[in-house]
């Protein structure tokens, strides 16, 4: 590989001088919404997103008009943990520079789209004032790290958030390009400062971390980079499983990109895991591809070189042998809803938020509602991987006001909601993403009234099922691992996928390629019925689809599983 020359954005990286670029100078050209192509990759590692109105692109085009450019801005917040004071500022921020309200991402975190150019340092300076930050909430960093959503249930849990934060800290970038550039530094004239983790170039491509808390994989533990499994015991965190190279992206048409469960390597006590961590991350940053960016995950630096030749990498690197794996186990994937208490005393409202937006739309007022609940709440929100929100830490005393507020801005739907939409999830797809092949987010309300109105008609409207909708096969709404997936490829049309299990421990596979709405529908109406007439007791739909063998059973489950289509 050393004479073949690298990616182009690994020489961006490079020659920017720790992601500095020319970024300054192209928010400050006021004859153009946009930046460069250049500094718009480096703009990631600053955690934004430059994109246009797809919506109007051509309309903007006949009228010899450049696209309605914007920006989307992603926070960096370990956990998805928030204050009331820092929920204000946020919904304070979308209000003034955003369209579409604050929408909840897959990555437990907040994502603020429709921001213009003159409004992109402002905004960042918002969240720098609301003790925030985006710097590597994107780009080819070990960006958000995730974690079970309720670490409040008892004192150990607690310790796993505590875990996340530091693991959060640890690996943000040194740079001072961030503060030069948003929040008006001072400016280092001489050489860039060092960044001991990242070198110059960084990472191949983005680094995902997740820690789950069995029995609940509501982080989707295998699908990161870095998965952690929490194992407690005796009412003591012990330490953490570690499960190495998932990753959800891949490409339609190449056979050589694929989804992939991470594998598990050992056990780490918690006074080994930054050590451990810091050995796979830069692992990752020695040997990753770094002349083809779709070949460039820690998945295929596992897969090209070995599992057992990694894990010895590994071990050398840090100095010492992982221990054998501790036995756990998962019993759901996805978020509990309602009220829950915590061995302290104090309670914790899990809510269902549709595709994880929350704004006053269509008669709704779930942005409102919110908001007011803030200027209340004595606790912390979360949110959650699954694009729900928890209202944390209530003292039983004022459970009441946050029930009313609640039921009165219409909070509350998850009472009704079916199994199926209690369990779904949608990337934001159209307009806005440049990768979008189909709607998602859009049609999700769309399409789940039609899937509610078939398992109705078979007695299913309570299963849960877990559904997840995506605009293009990059994977950000984890669609591999639903029990029902469908992937865009074109305006109308997907990939219908089948089989993940309920616990996110199988991968599914495609069932019907490239097909629109009424082939999926007649497609899962025939399924649904066997599923109502056959299933055994407690059988999720993933599972009765493999033991009924309308899919090929995956051979194996924690390894990449990539099956040719059933046609």
């Amino acid at each position: 590989m050393s004479n073949t020359p690298l990616a182009h954005l690994e020489q961006v990286k490079a020659d920017s001088r720790h992601l500095r670029g020319t970024i300054e100078e192209g928010l400050n050209d006021p004859v153009t919404g946009a930046i460069s192509d250049d500094d718009n990759k480096l703009l990631k590692f600053h955690g934004s997103y430059q994109q246009d109105d797809r919506d109007i692109r051509d309309e903007r085009r006949k009228q010899k008009l450049e696209p309605a450019y914007s920006f989307m801005i992603r926070a960096r917040l370990p956990g998805g943990v928030i204050s009331p004071a820092q929920w204000l500022a946020f919904d304070e921020l979308a209000r003034s520079y955003c369209s579409r309200g604050l929408r909840i991402t897959t990555r437990q975190t907040f994502q603020w789209h429709g921001v213009i150019k003159r409004n992109l340092k402002p905004a960042m300076q918002a969240i720098h004032n609301a003790m925030a930050t985006t710097i590597a909430a994107c780009g080819d960093v070990n960006r958000q790290v995730v974690s079970s959503v309720n670490p409040q249930l008892s004192s150990q849990h607690q310790l796993v958030q505590e875990w996340t934060q530091k693991l959060s800290d640890h690996f943000i970038p040194r740079t001072r390009a961030y503060h030069e550039i948003w929040l008006d530094g001072e400016k280092i004239t001489g050489e860039p400062e060092e960044e001991p983790i990242y070198g110059d170039t960084y990472l191949p491509r983005k680094f995902k971390m997740g820690l789950v808390i069995p029995p609940t994989n509501d982080a989707d533990v295998f699908a990161q980079d870095l998965g952690l499994i929490a194992i407690i015991e005796n009412g003591r965190l012990q330490g953490f499983n570690v499960a190495i190279g998932g990753g959800m992206g891949a490409t339609h048409g190449d056979d050589s990109t694929y989804a992939r469960l991470g594998s598990l390597i050992g056990f780490v006590p918690p006074e080994q895991l930054i050590a451990v961590a810091e050995g796979v991350v830069t692992l990752q940053r020695d040997y990753g591809n770094r002349v083809e960016r779709q070949h460039a995950r820690l998945k295929y630096t596992i897969d090209h070189r070995g599992l057992d030749w990694f894990k010895a990498q590994l071990e050398e690197r840090i100095g010492f042998a992982l221990q054998p794996i501790r036995p756990y186990h998962f019993d759901q994937n996805g978020d509990r809803y309602g009220w829950s208490k915590g061995e302290d005393g104090q309670w914790h409202l899990g809510l269902y938020i549709d595709s994880g937006r929350l704004w006053d739309h269509d008669g709704g007022l779930l942005q409102t509602g919110v908001r007011e609940i803030a200027k209340v709440h004595k606790g912390e929100f979360r949110l959650t991987c699954n694009q729900n929100l928890v209202i944390a830490n209530v003292a039983p005393k004022d459970r009441a006001r946050i029930d009313k507020l609640v039921a009165q801005y219409g909070l509350d739907g998850y009472v009704q909601h079916s199994g199926i939409r209690r369990h779904s999830i949608a990337c934001v797809a159209l307009p806005t993403c440049g990768l979008a092949m189909a709607e998602s987010e859009r049609y999700a309300p769309v399409l789940l009234p039609k899937l509610e109105a078939l398992l109705d008609k078979h007695g299913l409207i309570d299963a849960p099922i877990l559904l997840r909708l995506s605009g293009c096969p990059n994977g950000c709404s984890r669609p591999y691992l639903g029990e029902i997936a469908l992937v865009g490829r074109a305006l109308g049309r997907y990939d219908l996928r089948l089989g993940a299990d309920f616990i996110g421990e199988r991968l599914n596979i495609v069932y019907r390629e490239n097909i629109a709405e009424p082939e999926i529908l007649s497609t899962l109406d025939a399924l649904f019925g066997a599923y109502a007439k056959d299933r055994e007791t407690d059988e999720k739909f993933g599972d009765f689809l493999v033991r009924s063998k309308a899919i090929p059973a995956p051979s194996q489950r924690l390894i990449p599983i990539v099956l040719d289509a059933v046609t």
